[in-house]
């Protein structure tokens, strides 16, 4: 049971973060550090420990929200659990133990060029229907455990599906207790909901690698927007499934290689951003904001970024410039991080605490500003160091004349104009399944000609359990 006091330092928390990220002034800066590997620092685990035991790091995010003064966590940022990752042998992650150093973060394995998971000319079948090319292609090329089509099914193959499933099951599920427990026990919020990536980073991430997708880019560019475009509705689909129901916290968007120098600056507005833009003004009319984790460097598409609606995103800085970002986007949009994760691991406290108060004194006055690294936090942070962040921002981060009550409604709102009348997504490819369909249900009552009593009571329950072999699929390739 949570006690009142503990209930009262949540909901102040909860506050405090939400009203940043509306870009305006809460009672002080909030605290939000994105911890992975850092967690097992603190509390005495290793890297292996974390990613093949979940519990552990769990555990491990509950210390550290207890120990600390944050505002905000995610609820488990190592994410890859290696139970699911082993239950299918997925190959493109090395993981701690097994084929890294045990005290090494878990690394992604990205193969050559001429090994990469999807062909050159397999666009076609990406196209047509992405969920069954990654089930029946991408899948049994990631998955040692998984035969592809037409191969003879083993055991091994069987149980890879089995186990899968029911291990995606019980990690997804787990989580509820987990970001509950760390309501309960320090009153620190949940920092995200959500999954969402930029079609053109999925297929440099997980289909063609970044060497291909840069010759496609040039090769067969036409192939390359009309596969954006095929998993436009699907990335939104996964994203707006997953946020928080309550349209507090941000949906999760981590980008990758979209940006110059890995492509041009006219690829980006070509491809990149064409193939997002509709997807966070869609997920914003919806009332969810997307937190913008931009790794690396994207100051060359700050004028890009500033098109959106504001409030709609909230946008962390990792190598960029904060004070450039503050400039182009601050009077539009709330922005996190900025605190160089070198100095972290490698510079003395005073120089972080320095550092901290630079940025709170150049970024945060009118508001809409949140502490943070720049990238997530591995096990070279300094324990010292995320200490003296946090209270430097205590210390330089209050403001005299910041809201302190907690408001009734706190998600995001869109005025009717703002909202055209089919939406701002483009509408599916004719002849092409709608999200969260595996098989249509049209195709399965074609082989149950003797229906009777109430058709919809099977129809219903057919699509709920097609719709979980959707996200296993989708979540293998956006999560892990």
């Amino acid at each position: 049971m949570m006690s009142a006091d503990m209930e009262k330092l949540y909901q102040q928390r909860l506050h405090r973060y939400v009203t940043a990220m509306r870009n305006e002034k809460p009672d002080m800066v909030p605290v939000r550090p994105f911890v992975a590997e850092f967690t097992g620092v603190h509390a005495g685990y290793t890297c292996q420990e974390l990613v093949h035991d979940y519990q552990n790091a769990f555990e491990a995010a509950c210390k550290c929200a207890a120990d600390f003064d944050w505002d905000a966590v995610v609820a488990n940022m190592v994410y890859v659990w290696s139970g699911l990752t082993q239950a299918i042998d997925l190959d493109y992650y090395g993981v701690p133990g097994i084929h890294i150093p045990a005290d090494t973060g878990f690394q992604y394995r990205e193969p050559p060029q001429e090994d990469a998971f999807m062909k050159p000319d397999e666009y076609d079948q990406l196209i047509e229907d992405p969920t069954n090319y990654m089930l029946g292609v991408w899948l049994p090329r990631v998955a040692s455990s998984v035969q592809p089509l037409g191969e003879p099914t083993t055991m091994e193959n069987n149980l890879s599906f089995l186990k899968g499933g029911m291990a995606m099951m019980q990690y997804f599920g787990s989580f509820g207790g987990q970001i509950e427990r760390l309501r309960r026990e320090s009153g620190t919020v949940s920092a995200i909901a959500g999954m969402f990536k930029a079609p053109l980073d999925i297929l440099g991430d997980k289909f063609r690698g970044y060497l291909g997708l840069v010759e496609d880019l040039m090769e067969r560019p036409k192939k390359v927007m009309a596969a954006c475009e095929a998993l436009m509705p699907h990335l939104y689909h996964v994203a707006t499934t997953t946020a928080d129901p309550n349209k507090q916290v941000p949906i999760g968007y981590w980008m990758h290689r979209g940006c110059v120098p890995f492509v041009s600056f006219d690829q980006f507005k070509e491809f990149y951003w064409p193939t997002v833009k509709p997807i966070i003004k869609q997920l914003w009319a919806d009332g969810h904001q997307t937190l913008f984790y931009a790794e690396g460097n994207w100051d060359y598409h700050l004028d890009s970024f500033a098109e959106l609606p504001d409030l709609s995103i909230v946008y962390h800085v990792d190598q960029g410039d904060i004070f450039k970002v503050h400039k182009a986007l601050g009077h539009k949009f709330c922005i996190s991080g900025g605190i160089p994760n070198v100095i972290l691991a490698h510079r003395p406290a005073d120089e972080v605490r320095e550092y901290t108060k630079k940025v709170i004194d150049g970024v945060a006055r009118d508001g809409g500003y949140i502490v943070d690294a720049g990238a997530i936090m591995q096990n070279d942070t300094r324990v010292e160091n995320l200490r003296a962040m946090t209270e430097a921002a205590r210390e330089f981060g209050v403001y005299a004349d910041g809201k302190s009550s907690v408001p009734a409604e706190v998600g995001p709102t869109l005025h009717e104009a703002d909202l055209p009348e089919d939406g701002f997504m483009p509408p599916l490819r004719e002849g092409a399944l709608r999200p969260g369909v595996c098989v249509p249900w049209e195709k399965q009552r074609a082989q149950l000609p003797n229906l009777t009593g109430n058709p919809a009571l099977v129809e219903n329950v057919w699509e709920n359990i097609d719709a979980l072999a959707y996200t296993y699929i989708w979540q293998i390739l956006l999560s892990f």
